[in-house]
C-alpha cells in the first residue's frame, strides 16, 4: 500500500487512519458507541487529560465522525455533547473487529470487557466476512484482490 500525497492517500486504510489518528480517537469512538455523549463522561471513563480530549473531539467532529450538539441543563451554562454521525456509526464493525482480535490474541486474564450480542436473540455474535446476500464466508476463504491499475496492483509499482 502506498500513499502518493500527504493530502490524498491512495489506500483506503491510509485515508481512514487520517481520520482516526490514534488510540484516543478509537477509544473515544468506542465510548460513543456505548452511548457516551458528554465531555465529562468521556474524560472520566477514559481517564484522558482534558486538553487531549478537547483536541481529539474537535478532530473527530472535523472529520465528520462525530457531531457536536449544544445542550443546557437547567440552571447551568450551555455545553456541548458529541454524537455519532452515520460515518462514525459505520465504524462499529471496525471497533468490533479490533475488540474480537484483542480478545483472542491479547486477552485479559478476567476475560472480555464487552460482549457482542444480537439485540433480539441475545446470542453472542462474531465479526466476519459475509457475501452480498448475507452468507458467512470463513476467513481462510477470503482474499484481497488488487484492482487492476490501482495503487495496490503490484504490476503497476515502479
Amino acid at each position: 500500500m502506498t500513499t502518493r500525497t500527504a493530502t490524498q492517500p491512495n489506500c483506503s486504510i491510509a485515508r481512514t487512519l487520517d481520520l482516526v489518528t490514534d488510540r484516543w480517537s478509537f477509544l473515544i469512538l468506542r465510548e460513543a458507541h456505548l452511548g457516551t455523549t458528554r465531555f465529562a463522561d468521556f474524560r472520566d471513563y477514559l481517564r484522558i487529560a482534558p486538553n487531549i480530549l478537547t483536541n481529539r473531539l474537535a478532530s473527530l467532529v472535523e472529520s465528520g465522525l462525530l457531531e457536536k450538539r449544544d445542550y443546557r441543563a437547567e440552571g447551568e451554562r450551555t455545553r456541548s455533547s458529541y454524537h455519532l454521525t452515520p460515518a462514525g456509526a459505520d465504524l462499529k464493525l471496525v471497533l468490533a473487529a479490533l475488540q474480537q482480535w484483542g480478545d483472542v490474541h491479547v486477552p485479559r486474564e478476567a476475560g472480555p470487557t464487552v460482549l457482542r450480542r444480537d439485540r433480539r436473540s441475545r446470542e453472542l455474535v462474531d465479526v466476519g466476512f459475509v457475501t452480498e446476500d448475507g452468507t458467512a464466508v470463513p476467513d481462510e476463504d477470503v482474499e484481497f484482490e488488487p484492482v487492476a491499475g490501482g495503487p495496490a496492483d503490484r504490476g503497476t509499482w515502479r
